[in-house]
Formats: C-alpha cells, sequence, structure tokens
C-alpha cells in the first residue's frame, strides 16, 4: 500500500468513528417515564443506535426496530429485524406495521423513543391508502435511476406512505416522545431523513406531484389521486402531536469532515472542508472537485500543498445504460481518475459511510497515481465504463474497490482528495 494510501484511510477511519451514533447516545438519555419505554427505528444506524440505547438504560425496555439486511446487531430486549434497501420489500413492510401497532398501545405515562437514520424512507416500507407494496417498489426504482436529489426523493415517500411525513409521531400521542437522529441529508433536515416519520412536513402532495412530473417518472393512477388528495397529507407543524417532542441529532456529516481534518493537520497537511452539503450529477461533482484540485496543485489555492480536499453530502447518478454496477460515490471517483489521468501527486478516496455505494457489496474506492496505469495495463477504456454507468466493474478490474463492511452509521457520502 502506497503512503498516499494510508493517509486517506487514516482519514476515512477518523470519519467513520466520528459519525458512530453509539458513542453519543449515553451522553443523551431522557428523564425517565412512569410508564413503560418503548424504542423503535428504522435505518442502517438504528440496531446501533438501538443496542447503545439499551446497553445505557437503566430500567425495563422494549421494542423494535428495522434495518437493512446485513446491519444488525444483537440486542437483549429490543428486536432487531432486517428488510430491503433501497427498494423496499415485504419484510420492511410488515416490520412499519408492526411498529405502529406497538406504539398504539402507548400512554400519556409512557415514552417512546425513536432511532431514525439514513435508510428508513425503504425500510419503513408502509404504502399509504390504495397502494402496494409493488407500486411502492416501482415508484422507487424510477426515482433511484432519475437523478432526483435526496429532498426530492424522500418528498415522494413520505406523501406515499402510511407512516412516514410526521404519521408515526401522530400514532405516538398521547405518549411522550424522542427522536434520536443520525443525518445523511444536506443541510440536516430532519424532516427529510428517512422521509421524516417523527417530524413536522411542511411539503405537499402537490410538491410530491411536481417533482414526479419533473423528472417524467410514471406512477399508478391510485398514487395520483393519493397525492391530490388533502385529507391524506403529511403532519403539519403546529400540530399537537409534536408537543414535547424532542429531536436529537447524534451524528452530522460536517462531524466527520471536521475530524478528518483535524488528523489531517497532524499529519501536516492542509485540510480544506468544501463543504458537507455538497449535491449534483456525481461524474459532474468530480469535475469540479477536480478543478480545485488542480488550482491547489499549480497556484497553492485555497491551500499549499500537501492539501486534502474534504467534502460531504450526497451527490446522484442519472442512469443512462443498463446493466452497469456501482454507486455514486463510486462514479464520482472514476470521473475524477479521468480527471486526473496525466497528472502525479494527486490521490483520493469517496464513500457512502454506511459501507455501501449503491447495492454493491463496496464501500466506493480510492485510487492513486498508479490507477490510470493499471488501467492501461488492463487493456480497459475507463471512459466507456463511465459511459455505462459501471464504475464497480473498472475498479474491480484494477483493484481499487475499497470493501469496509456495514459500517452501523450513516452520514452519507465522505469524499477526501489528496494534493502532494
Amino acid at each position: 500500500m502506497t503512503p498516499s494510501r494510508e493517509k486517506l484511510l487514516q482519514l476515512m477511519d477518523a470519519a467513520l468513528k466520528a459519525a458512530d451514533p453509539a458513542v453519543q447516545i449515553p451522553r443523551n438519555l431522557p428523564t425517565k417515564p412512569k410508564g413503560k419505554t418503548i424504542v423503535i427505528g428504522a435505518g442502517k444506524a438504528s440496531a446501533n443506535m438501538a443496542r447503545a440505547f439499551e446497553q445505557a438504560w437503566d430500567g425495563d425496555i422494549s421494542g423494535l426496530v428495522v434495518t437493512r439486511y446485513g446491519h444488525a446487531v444483537p440486542c437483549e430486549k429490543i428486536e432487531i429485524v432486517e428488510a430491503s434497501h433501497p427498494v423496499p420489500d415485504a419484510a420492511g413492510q410488515k416490520a412499519a406495521q408492526r411498529i405502529l401497532d406497538i406504539v398504539k398501545s402507548a400512554g400519556p405515562d409512557d415514552l417512546v423513543v425513536c432511532m431514525i437514520s439514513g435508510g428508513g424512507s425503504a425500510l419503513l416500507a408502509l404504502p399509504g391508502p390504495g397502494l402496494t407494496l409493488e407500486d411502492k417498489q416501482s415508484i422507487s426504482k424510477a426515482l433511484l435511476h432519475s437523478g432526483a436529489t435526496i429532498s426530492e426523493m424522500n418528498c415522494v415517500r413520505k406523501h406515499l406512505s402510511a407512516i412516514k411525513g410526521g404519521r408515526l409521531a401522530a400514532a405516538c400521542a398521547p405518549a411522550r416522545m424522542v427522536t434520536y437522529l443520525v443525518s445523511d441529508v444536506p443541510g440536516d433536515d430532519p424532516a427529510i431523513i428517512a422521509s421524516g416519520p417523527t417530524v413536522a412536513d411542511p411539503t405537499t402532495g402537490q410538491d410530491a406531484l411536481d417533482i414526479i412530473r419533473r423528472y417524467r417518472i410514471e406512477i399508478p393512477l391510485a398514487a395520483t389521486e393519493l397525492l391530490n388528495n388533502d385529507i391524506h397529507e403529511t403532519v403539519k407543524p403546529g400540530d399537537k402531536c409534536f408537543d414535547g417532542h424532542e429531536v436529537i441529532m447524534l451524528s452530522r456529516p460536517q462531524d466527520s469532515l471536521e475530524a478528518a481534518a483535524k488528523i489531517a493537520r497532524d499529519l501536516g497537511i492542509n485540510p480544506v472542508i468544501l463543504g458537507d452539503a455538497i449535491e449534483g450529477e456525481a461524474r459532474e461533482v468530480a469535475i469540479v472537485h477536480a478543478g480545485i484540485a488542480h488550482q491547489v496543485a499549480n497556484h497553492g489555492q485555497p491551500a499549499a500543498k500537501p492539501c486534502v480536499l474534504l467534502s460531504g453530502g450526497e451527490t446522484t447518478v442519472t442512469v443512462r445504460a443498463k446493466g452497469g454496477r456501482g454507486g455514486r460515490n463510486s462514479e464520482f471517483l472514476l470521473s475524477l481518475l479521468i480527471q486526473f489521468r496525466d497528472h502525479e501527486g494527486f490521490s483520493a478516496l469517496a464513500i457512502d459511510t454506511d459501507g455501501i455505494d449503491g447495492s454493491e457489496d463496496n464501500a466506493g474506492a480510492i485510487i492513486d497515481p498508479t490507477s490510470w496505469q493499471k488501467a492501461i495495463s488492463a487493456g480497459i477504456d475507463l471512459r466507456e465504463y463511465l459511459a455505462n454507468n459501471d464504475a464497480y466493474s473498472a475498479f474491480a478490474k484494477i483493484d481499487d474497490l475499497l470493501i469496509t463492511g456495514p459500517t452501523l452509521t450513516n452520514v452519507n457520502d465522505f469524499r477526501a482528495i489528496l494534493i502532494e
């Protein structure tokens, strides 16, 4: 392993440790209720969060949390179930219904603790009135391929749901509620994280229809009728179900960027945080990042080398070809490698902090000045792989995939570009 790769992996490790919600939960425990304590939740980090709460809580506890397949951890009193992400399945639908049934038994003396992290939109798969699971699956697939932002996708998802968009909070009333959040969205808006099942939603069904039309997504007639029906609107700010509701943000993308920046300074590298909420087409965002990297290399701006450019957020991929493999971080890095093809001194990694980039088994990928030459030696045209949305296959052929396994957290993209 080259020294540049070792440095990048140190930055990644620091970013992931800073995003671990298990560290923060014991410091943010709610007051005990007179009645029972129920723990519910959904997301890629939710099982890890539930275990941390269970271990820190002094008292009786029960509940149910749903996480992605492969992301479960053992709990003694809280049931952990797994379901599909990013396209929902029957296991997620069953879990969502069970969670609703559990909280409906809560009374005014009880406490409901909700663990919410990215991925919860797909995992809480309870279709709204008139819709089927198959409807939700087809719409989810269309959204994922459309290039829509996470806020746009979740606006549609919550308006087609029977549990998201504040509806879970309404079901918990009159119990006291505390929501723990791990943010995976630009801006850290609780209403967008996992489509905001326990927080107020300011968007409307008309907003969701506008998004569907903007991206030319075909939806069933039942979905159109639901979005046009004001009776099934999401729960709005000011609703009494949110009275006394406490929302605690445990981990944010910015926390991970700052942790990586600290390690960079310790290594004698100038860190530049470009932003924690960067969105846009992954391949185009890479071109912008490459331009900044060249400015550092050629002019010492915005910082002198050695320098590392750090950024987070959530890019998107508009799928242009069938059969390609790879998520947005792999596509970002493949586009970046093409921009760096004739230059030395550039190394980079890009990962999804949950450990799964898209639907493959890699967190992302890592490159250094040897990567382009490896592609030439392997006889592959990286531009063709990019055109086919096939970044995973490209990096697999040059042995540059980055595989971490599930990290049990999720603050979305983490990118680091090292200029030496």
